[in-house]
């Protein structure tokens, strides 16, 4: 399975829920921070102008894919790919409690069937980070009492999309969500509590379960996973045993704590990597070079060990669902997927059975608190104009999957 992957609320354009509602409160203050915040990078002359405009912390009108998702299906296709990863949005089908939205719902309908005549398999995301404003206004995942309202919205999913499917991930990166959500404080709702984000997380964990159980139920030959944003954590100096402690026990919790709880509930491991960090004691250390334009340092081939060891501890197939960087002169990004390429086969050659990978993201998209500077996308696009171009990497990836 090669592809590419995406989420509604980055690229779909006209979402309403509690991540476009907190765009609009803190876009003022975002920008007014680029600086303190951004400055650092090396990139910081180029991007200074986009950073420094709240309208950059705006997800509006997207790259108004749920219109031209044709044409970006058939740009997906002469890149030769035969997989797309995409997100149901909540807010969409369900805007108010208890209504579902029939030209929503027939939406999601066509946009599936557009895949299927391209002879691309949909791989479908239940949450990718965005809920219901009213169901944030309720206390979302941070309330055991609210999960019915979720099992609902899946319930629904089965009903009407479920006989067009064979791949369904219930959640994405819960880690990332939870940490950054309740314990940094910087994205909604903005609560620095290790108790709320002990909640959600482990009522995450109870997501899950039940949605397994649920599309099972309808279902049974559907394939279900969930995403974890998985980090390659290293010891800076393999013979300092504080170093290997905290990259052992890094490894744990981010990436196994979640999984170890849904063992008997996965079919396929969903995984996303972006990082390798290295532990100096129990801190962070990583080389100052090369970083992408976000200033993640990148080691591609740190993908290797995560298979390895994902493999390892669970036995189960692993789709890659994420995997890219941030690269607006696209700089970097051939360099990236020929090494990330290389880590796969040498992972396939263990025996590790890697069934598939996705490329972040097939579009240039919004990327959250940071908005629309970052370039994840194999086709640049230019918001003015909503021209698609096809970046060089992307040509070459497309090129060599031709070839396969």
């Amino acid at each position: 399975m090669w592809g590419a992957s995406t989420a509604a609320h980055q690229i779909e354009g006209g979402t309403h829920n509690q991540w476009s509602e907190w765009e609009k409160a803190n876009a003022q203050r975002l920008a007014q921070t680029a600086s303190e915040r951004l400055s650092w990078l090396p990139n910081w002359k180029e991007i200074e102008p986009q950073a420094t405009n709240p309208e950059n912390y705006i997800s509006g009108n997207g790259v108004e894919h749920f219109t031209r998702y044709k044409e970006d299906f058939t740009l997906l296709k002469q890149l030769n790919m035969n997989t797309f990863r995409f997100s149901i949005e909540w807010s969409r089908l369900e805007p108010i409690e208890g209504e579902w939205d029939v030209q929503a719902v027939e939406h999601y309908r066509q946009y599936i069937a557009e895949l299927h005549r391209l002879n691309i398999e949909p791989i479908v995301t239940l949450w990718h980070w965005t809920v219901p404003v009213w169901f944030a206004n309720k206390g979302g995942f941070e309330k055991h009492a609210n999960l019915h309202y979720f099992e609902r919205f899946v319930e629904k999913v089965g009903q009407e999309y479920g006989a067009t499917i064979r791949y369904v991930l219930t959640l994405n990166e819960p880690n990332t969500y939870a940490a950054i959500s309740y314990i940094n404080g910087d994205w909604p709702p903005q609560q620095k509590s290790l108790v709320k984000f002990l909640c959600v997380y482990t009522n995450l964990v109870a997501v899950h379960r039940r949605a397994y159980a649920i599309i099972k139920r309808r279902n049974p030959s559907i394939q279900i996973g969930v995403t974890m944003n998985t980090a390659n954590g290293r010891p800076k100096n393999p013979h300092n045993p504080v170093s290997v402690v905290a990259a052992m026990v890094a490894n744990y919790t981010w990436n196994r704590w979640f999984l170890n709880r849904i063992k008997k509930q996965q079919d396929f491991i969903g995984l996303n990597y972006y990082n390798t960090d290295y532990y100096q004691n129990l801190r962070k250390h990583n080389p100052k070079t090369p970083l992408n334009d976000m200033g993640w340092y990148m080691e591609p081939s740190g993908l290797g060990p995560v298979l390895e060891e994902t493999w390892r501890q669970y036995r189960l197939p692993i789709i890659i669902i994420e995997n890219g960087l941030a690269d607006a002169k696209d700089a970097y990004r051939k360099w990236w997927i020929e090494e990330t390429l290389s880590a796969i086969e040498l992972s396939l050659a263990k025996g590790i059975n890697v069934h598939g990978y996705m490329h972040w993201s097939l579009l240039d998209n919004f990327e959250w608190d940071s908005g629309w500077w970052p370039k994840f996308g194999l086709l640049a696009v230019d918001r003015k104009t909503m021209r698609r171009t096809i970046r060089p990497s992307a040509a070459w990836f497309g090129g060599w999957l031709g070839k396969k």
